[in-house]
Order: C-alpha cells, then sequence, then structure tokens
C-alpha cells in the first residue's frame, strides 16, 4: 500500500485568485494534495498536514493592539480564520508556510506587530510595486530560509506596504532588504514555520523558490508519519 499524500490546507482571498491556483498548483506538484480553507467552515484538523497562509489584504490593526493608521480594507472574518489555523497548527506541530500577509499574521500571532505602512520610512528601495524578482533579500547565513533557498542573495518581488516592527516570540529574522525592513521569518522551536514578505507562487520558474514549498511538503511529510506512528 502506497504512503498516504500530504493534505495542505491553503488560506486565501479567493479560490479563483491566480495566487491561490499558483500555490495549490505548487504544492500538488511536490506530490500533496489541497483543500481551500474559507472563514465560516470547519476545520478538518484530522486530515490537515500543513497550512498555508496565502497573501491578500491587511490584518486589523487591533490584533496587535493598534488603531488603523491607513485606509484600508479589513477581513476579519478572514483574520479570525487565520488566526484559528495558526493556533490549531502550533498546538498539533503542522508545517506552516506564510507568505507576505500570511508572514505577517504569524509574527502577530507570536506577539510582535507591524509598520502599517511603510512607504514614505525607505530610503535604499522604491515604494513601487514589482511582480518580477528585482528586489534583493539578504538572507541570514545559517537559517533554515538558507537552507531551502540555497541562496544567501535572492532576487523577490515587493507586493506589500506594511512590514514586521517587533518581533514575535519564539522567532529569528531570516531575511532583511536593503532598507533593513524583515523579509522572511521563522520558527525557533521545533515547529516547522517560515513567513517570507515576497510571492514565491509568482516565481515558480525559479528553483529557489519553488523550494519553499518542496520543503513544507516534506516537513509536512515527516511530521504525518510521526504522527502515524505515534497513533498505531
Amino acid at each position: 500500500m502506497g504512503r498516504r499524500r500530504v493534505l495542505i490546507g491553503v488560506s486565501g482571498r479567493g479560490r479563483y485568485r491566480s495566487d491561490i491556483g499558483l500555490i495549490r498548483w505548487a504544492l500538488r506538484s511536490c506530490g500533496a494534495r489541497t483543500l481551500w480553507l474559507l472563514p465560516g467552515m470547519t476545520i478538518p484538523w484530522s486530515r490537515l498536514d500543513g497550512v498555508v497562509i496565502a497573501g491578500g489584504i491587511h490584518v486589523h490593526p487591533q490584533r496587535y493592539h493598534q488603531q488603523p493608521e491607513i485606509r484600508a480594507a479589513y477581513n476579519p472574518a478572514r483574520d479570525e480564520l487565520e488566526f484559528t489555523l495558526l493556533h490549531g497548527a502550533h498546538r498539533r506541530g503542522l508545517p506552516v508556510l506564510g507568505i507576505c500577509r500570511g508572514a505577517q499574521a504569524i509574527n502577530i500571532f507570536q506577539g510582535g506587530d507591524l509598520h502599517q505602512d511603510i512607504t514614505s520610512m525607505r530610503r535604499e528601495t522604491r515604494p513601487q510595486r514589482l511582480l518580477l524578482p528585482l528586489q534583493q533579500v539578504l538572507i541570514k547565513e545559517g537559517s533554515r530560509l538558507s537552507g531551502i533557498l540555497e541562496h544567501r542573495r535572492l532576487g523577490a518581488n515587493r507586493l506589500h506596504s506594511q512590514a514586521i516592527r517587533r518581533l514575535g516570540r519564539g522567532l529569528d529574522v531570516a531575511a532583511l532588504d536593503r532598507d533593513g525592513f524583515v523579509q522572511a521569518i521563522e520558527g525557533m522551536e521545533d515547529q516547522w514555520l517560515v513567513g517570507v514578505q515576497w510571492h514565491p507562487e509568482y516565481l515558480l520558474y525559479r528553483p529557489a523558490h519553488r523550494r519553499l514549498f518542496r520543503e513544507l511538503v516534506r516537513a509536512a511529510g515527516i511530521r504525518a508519519r510521526q504522527e502515524e506512528k505515534r497513533t498505531g
């Protein structure tokens, strides 16, 4: 009997948004099954082996004890779903990959906060959005992320106007941009927990970005096999 394919839950803006489709395709190409997770649904914890929290609109600042400083759209129902996912994944030791908003949500869940708008704070980088990998990201030597990406410097895109300010508990900075804004975080405990501020799903034509999804699926498979042994 063959080994069970892992199931990765993907939370994001909508089934037919290009980023969700690309994330799910990337995961399936690595051998996983995927499940689109929606606000209000019952999360099938007994089936999930890992989680991706995709990009999208801002997390409401009340989640990190601030009031809104900018005009922005918010989605409290999505916030509730994704913080529930982070809580459940933490309790169960499920691997988590956060992308852009997802990385910020990880940081907030761990007790950190955000700069609500970094546009005017940039000095060495420009504020415009970049879909192509034209932003240089500096990867921390010895980090989990450096082992995954196999690079110390990486070309990435940039679609965000917020950034991590105070780092959450149990997290380490894994990458910075040339202005010193956090571009990636990772957990320092046993749980596989990685958040990247860029959008690797739009850069799948580059091997380093594909490896993020491959390593998530690999970590989910290891965790699933450990759970099978534990439960007999």
